[in-house]
């Protein structure tokens, strides 16, 4: 796929694209820039230029999106739709150019311009369409449908400003809008003739019959406008497409009320219909951002359902929907699609509510992420009432049917049927979406085998003991064409060099250099890339903080969404006690550098106590001069795919520490441990898998497992663990001072949940666990030929953790397509 043929152009590109690139391709940038920016190539500035090329190269990509769609449209194929609410998809361009195998002719071209490639890359914003792993998984899915070849899409809301930009000030968090398309992004196509209206508010008409369709008056009326980013599967012959909506007024302002001056009520009902698609998760702390993150979920949703119908209709009767139709709902976010795509049919196509309802868990499936009972979406029933009346009708419909079907079939098991239902009976009753999902769905899968277990056993037993045929397992997955390929040139050209380029997608090929890593001059290779990877972060550290780490030093590193569960207090504990040691005298024998990047929700105050106790760590480390070339802490501002995709190469251990039990999967460890990082942490999500696949020999496992954790919840006595360690009693007076802030106050609120919270996420319990097994980390270390064997073991054995081979079974478990 990426070998020439001779003629210095790449294989995959046709003739015609290549005369473009052989007569012209700078030219073409050129007249973009000309006539898009209205000035000269030479006096565009870079994010200019990046425009320009990525107009071009967008060329390329649309008539492959046109042919791909002929395709489908012609075999008659069933289609797969994915609904998430996050999409992580980071920078297109230097993706894109590689899976059109057009990177490096396109790198010639315009270096023979004065342009160089590699540095425009850096002046494209990172899409702010998600925060975390949920959205970077769907991204990594996305990248797999297409590759694979299979005809799918997904679907989501085009923010404007993200979720937002991280900034530290004072030690601390602050938020930033994060302004990824304030110019614009030449990766969108707007689709206008494909608006939807989508009806809120107003009220349902009375409840009908079973069986009959409803009714809904004065609603108000929402628009939604589809922009369509390409999708690139690798070697360019398939490519799909993201589908976002932004949402507006039908009118963009009421003109009487313009033209009598009162200007702001002239564009509020426009403004309030834009909030919607502004900003991912906006805080759920008030009454109004309440509301607004239930219009969004139902907005994408019901722009969502509303698009893929129309599509079908096109060629299909609504009896064929399960039969070509496939739509994956990533997590509790889509769930209203239950009740929108019943509602629907009822509705507008004169369905029985029955027949309905077949229909659309026929064609629905559920990913559940969570395994933290409150981050179960509810609802409470007077707010869908009053944004989504005719919806709360059909979901309680839904749950009465459902709910004879339970009592038929366990007739005196009230505290059964309490469980199942679809509404908690709270003050005031709340809409469980989980259940919703289930209900509505004909798959349920979790992400994990150990997560999967726990949904039947723990989370769900009673669907589960119900429908036992209805839950399954896929494991995560992670792409390699941006997780290796491009975020690791140094260690992907080492194996491209070894094995060809099979193993870009088939993962499982990488298993083939096993051998090779047996060889002490491919050990010594694999330590160079290594080092050249971490003086690439020690730049960026320097860059965006301000400190100097040392590439020699042991990386640690712990990167992901600020989460108590995730347990980045355990790691801040740890640095901590290090720290300890130091000023004692002990140079630790192994250099150690802690690095951290992620962002804590605006609202999340404990989490965002973290960051600020981590940023005051690397000032009172970074201050002392006895720490010199023994030990660094720093925290990377603004985490993000551009930034994971420099931290994760360079990591020497991957820090996956989460409480057991309560990590879906997690897929940074995956990225890590491709990257050749060994992987400390508890037998938790995925975790378990790793460790079964690149052998437990190269793997540093500690803490309680889930059951342990389980047990220990009832009795658990926070001071206990403190009184059995004298590390750790060291840590927490340190942490009491004023050591790390001018007052014991600052970090009272970290005192106050592990103790008088009871340390509900037992980093006491496992701190002296995690102590031991850090010493073996960096007693290992210092043997650094034994280190890079073990690395290279690590992402030989990786294979199983491609989202290619997850996207397979997707497509044959679930979508059956």
């Amino acid at each position: 796929m990426l070998a020439d043929d001779g003629t210095g152009q790449p294989m995959n590109l046709d003739e015609r694209e290549r005369e473009a690139l052989r007569e012209g391709f700078t030219e073409r940038v050129g007249s973009y820039v000309r006539y898009g920016r209205g000035k000269p190539l030479g006096d565009a500035s870079p994010s200019e230029v990046l425009e320009g090329v990525a107009l071009v190269c967008r060329e390329w990509m649309v008539d492959r999106m046109l042919a791909t769609e002929a395709r489908a449209r012609a075999s008659g194929s069933k289609r797969v739709y994915y609904l998430s609410l996050e999409f992580l998809i980071g920078r297109s361009l230097e993706a894109s150019l590689r899976s059109l195998g057009a990177h490096d002719a396109v790198a010639e071209a315009l270096a023979a311009a004065g342009v160089d490639l590699e540095g425009l890359y850096e002046h494209e914003q990172d899409a702010a369409l998600g925060n975390g792993g949920l959205g970077r998984l769907a991204a990594c899915y996305l990248d797999s449908l297409a590759t694979l070849g299979l005809p799918g899409c997904g679907y989501g809301i085009n923010y404007e400003h993200g979720l937002f930009r991280q900034v530290i000030e004072n030690e601390a968090q602050s938020e930033r809008p994060d302004t990824w398309r304030r110019f614009g992004s030449p990766w969108l196509i707007p689709r206008t003739d494909d608006t939807v209206a989508v009806p809120v508010y107003g009220r349902a008409g009375r409840r009908p019959a079973r069986g009959r369709s409803g009714s809904w008056t004065n609603p108000s009326i929402i628009l939604g406008t589809p922009h369509d980013l390409p999708i690139v599967g690798f070697g360019g012959e398939t490519v799909n497409w993201l589908r976002l909506y932004s949402a507006g007024s039908p009118e963009p302002f009421d003109f009487e009320l313009f033209n009598r001056a009162e200007y702001l009520k002239a564009f509020a009902g426009d403004l309030a219909s834009q909030r919607i698609s502004k900003l991912l998760y906006p805080s759920s702390s008030t009454e109004a951002g309440r509301e607004l993150r239930l219009l969004q979920e139902y907005f994408f949703v019901a722009c969502a359902i509303g698009d893929v119908l129309r599509r079908h209709l096109e060629k299909y009767g609504l009896e064929r929907l399960p039969e070509k139709v496939a739509i994956q709902l990533n997590d509790t976010h889509p769930a209203l699609a239950v009740a929108e795509l019943v509602r629907v049919l009822v509705d507008e196509h004169g369905f029985s509510f029955e027949r309905a309802l077949d229909l659309t868990r026929a064609t629905l499936a559920f990913t559940n992420h969570t395994l933290l009972p409150e981050a179960l979406e509810t609802w409470p029933r007077p707010l869908l009432a009053r944004v989504i009346p005719r919806h709360l009708q059909v979901i309680e419909e839904i749950n009465a049917g459902f709910l004879a079907d339970v009592k038929a079939r366990f007739p005196d098991d009230v505290d059964r049927l309490r469980r199942l239902s679809v509404i908690e009976e709270s003050q005031p009753k709340r809409i469980r979406m989980a259940n919703l999902a289930i209900i509505g769905s004909h798959t349920v899968n979790g992400v994990s085998e150990l997560h999967s277990d726990l949904i039947r056993t723990q989370l769900v037993p009673d669907f589960a003991d119900l429908w036992p045929d209805r839950f399954t397992n896929v494991t995560n997955g992670i792409t390699p064409r941006r997780w290796l390929l491009q975020a690791n040139p140094g260690l992907s050209g080492l194996l491209t060099d070894h094995l060809g380029d099979e193993w870009v997608t088939e993962l499982g090929e990488l298993s083939r250099f096993e051998s090779a890593v047996e060889d002490a001059s491919v050990r010594e290779h694999i330590r160079r890339i290594k080092r050249d990877n971490k003086t690439r972060l020690a730049d960026l550290v320097r860059e965006t903080t301000g400190r100097v780490i040392d590439p020699d030093s042991l990386f640690d590193v712990q990167v992901k969404r600020f989460h108590m569960y995730k347990r980045q207090l355990l790691a801040a504990l740890h640095a901590i006690h290090l720290y300890l040691r130091v000023a004692d005298g002990d140079d630790l024998g192994t250099p150690r550098t802690c690095v951290f990047a992620g962002k804590a929700a605006p609202e999340y105050d404990i989490a965002k106590r973290v960051i600020r106790l981590v940023n005051a760590i690397a000032r009172v480390v970074d201050e002392d001069p006895r720490t010199q070339r023994r030990l660094r802490v720093v925290f990377v501002p603004d985490y993000r795919v551009s930034v994971a995709e420099i931290i994760i190469p360079a990591a020497d251990l991957s820090e996956q520490i989460s409480t057991a039990g309560f990590e879906a999967s997690g897929t940074g460890n995956m990225k890590f441990a491709l990257n050749g990082a060994l992987t400390i942490g508890t037998l938790d999500g995925a975790n378990i898998e790793i460790r079964d696949a690149v052998g437990s020999e190269n793997i540093y496992i500690f803490g309680h497992r889930a059951d342990e954790i389980r047990a220990l919840r009832p009795e658990y006595d926070p001071h206990r663990y403190v009184a059995e360690s004298p590390a750790l009693a060291r840590v927490i007076d340190a942490l009491s001072s004023t050591l790390f802030a001018n007052d014991s106050e600052t970090f009272s609120s970290l005192l106050h949940h592990l103790f008088e919270e009871r340390d509900p996420f037992c980093v006491l319990a496992d701190f002296e666990d995690y102590r031991r097994t850090q010493e073996r980390v960096a007693d290992d270390y210092r043997d650094a030929d034994g280190w890079s064997r073990r690395a290279g073991l690590n992402f030989c054995r990786m294979g199983r953790f491609s989202s290619d081979r997850a996207v397979r079974e997707y497509a044959e478990r679930i979508w059956r397509v």
